[in-house]
């Protein structure tokens, strides 16, 4: 009885939150109104101390099934929209320069990154030391030994090449963790080869253009569809993280998780002073990117977050279309802010200690930093996002890997927050990358194709 009287408060939630959503001409107000209900029913059950074992799975259904949906249709978008703004490009060398103004703004931003998460962990006088390990804390450190091996034989020529894909079928499906960069350039070397057969024959190029078109108004058609029921799967997302936060664990690491957050919320500001220096308002910059970066910070996806990102690029910052999907495409591997910038450089700080390493030293800040930047673009070769970033850098650095495993009982929270900046790092990309080459991509490249996140 208990369950089903939770179910039904549930599903009369998703249905109030329907006929709102069904009124309103805002879908960011729908979005920030199913997030408000998660939390208040998240909120009540807690303090109820009502056991959700059986409910959450109900829950799930909405919220991990929104999340693999937009996960679902990534690939597919980041490539037919790749496809489509190229072939529409006047030159196809403004493919290398888009990819080297986005990069080179996600590894800059990624130092920057590290070196405050470095200067917060010292001004908080983070110590692994004083973390109690219990039996959780101990098999999440073993766990991360056991897949460090899959980083152990890491190069850059290794990396670069894993980029190339062997297979259109595999990149497609997936297989391997390098399969949504692997996407771009295939999209890309598709591009290229319908400008070369427009250019010898105008004919078959127009069809070929066509068909294009046909396809991406396919994709979007879908596309629509699945962010049209993001406020549902807001409101089922933060249920779920409201009843399974511990919060036992976050009072005892509370200074970890709240120099996180300050590390991470000062990662938000160096976004907004760069957007500045671009001659944008910081605060209209937010405002607009607000329903993707509180998608970003429930769903803990990088990856489920790039069609949201590529629609508030295209239709509310007003970037490039070519410009927008290489930004959220490689942004949610590479340079990553928050899980490859700032949490493995405040883990290394934490553990400096430990090791008799002085962590205000010049020198090992500086290594730390540097070490950083490299793992930002080598962990996209592995995949999994911070553990992995985390593994590279203190591997490299020589300091034990488990110790890594202290704060899983928060991992969660800051997972979210590291999400939100990771995502506001590569739409940051994209903004320089327009600002740099904007004027230079074909105005074809704006479409009316959009998805109307509003």
């Amino acid at each position: 009885m208990l369950l089903l009287l939770l179910v039904v408060i549930f599903i009369a939630l998703l249905y109030g939150l329907w006929r709102y959503h069904r009124q309103s001409d805002s879908l960011s107000r729908s979005v920030f109104l199913g997030l408000f209900l998660g939390v208040v029913y998240g909120l009540i059950l807690s303090a109820l101390n009502v056991d959700t074992e059986s409910f959450l799975p109900w829950v799930n259904i909405i919220g991990n099934g929104y999340v693999n949906l937009l996960k679902m249709i990534a690939m597919p978008l980041v490539f037919i929209s790749i496809l489509a703004a190229i072939a529409r490009l006047e030159k196809a060398s403004m493919i290398g320069s888009m990819s080297f103004w986005i990069i080179s703004t996600l590894l800059i931003t990624t130092g920057i990154a590290a070196l405050d998460g470095a200067i917060i962990a010292n001004l908080f006088h983070l110590d692994a030391s004083s973390i109690v390990a219990g039996e959780m804390e101990i098999a999440r450190g073993q766990n991360i030994i056991e897949r460090s091996g899959d980083v152990a034989d890491l190069t850059i020529p290794g990396l670069i090449l894993s980029f190339i894909p062997t297979s259109m079928g595999g990149t497609f499906a997936e297989l391997a963790s390098t399969s949504m960069i692997s996407a771009v350039v295939v999209a890309s070397l598709m591009g290229i080869a319908a400008l070369t057969v427009n250019k010898n024959d105008p004919e078959k190029g127009a069809i070929i253009i066509r068909g294009i078109d046909v396809l991406q108004s396919w994709i979007m058609a879908l596309v629509r569809f699945i962010i049209r029921l993001t406020p549902y799967g807001i409101l089922a997302l933060m249920i779920k993280v409201i009843v399974t936060t511990d919060a036992d664990a976050i009072w005892q690491l509370a200074k970890f998780l709240v120099a996180s957050y300050v590390a991470l919320f000062i990662m938000l500001i160096v976004h907004a002073f760069i957007i500045m220096l671009t001659g944008r308002s910081p605060i209209e910059h937010f405002k607009k990117i607000a329903p993707v970066l509180t998608f970003a910070f429930t769903s803990r996806s990088s990856a489920a977050t790039i069609p949201l990102s590529i629609d508030a690029q295209v239709n509310k910052l007003g970037i490039a279309k070519p410009i927008a999907n290489f930004s959220a495409s490689f942004g949610s591997t590479i340079g990553q802010n928050g899980c490859a910038g700032v949490y493995p450089a405040m883990l290394a700080m934490m553990i400096a200690p430990t090791m008799g390493i002085e962590p205000w030293s010049i020198g090992f800040i500086a290594s730390v930093v540097g070490v950083s930047m490299i793992a930002s673009f080598g962990v996209a070769g592995v995949g999994g996002g911070a553990t992995f970033a985390a593994i590279i850098v203190l591997s490299t650095l020589g300091m034990p890997l488990e110790l890594a495993g202290l704060l899983i009982s928060i991992e969660p929270l800051i997972d979210m927050m590291r999400t939100l900046v990771n995502v506001s790092g590569s739409i940051t990309s994209g903004v320089v990358g327009n600002k740099i080459l904007g004027d230079k991509v074909h105005p074809e490249s704006f479409d009316n194709t959009s998805t109307q996140l509003s």
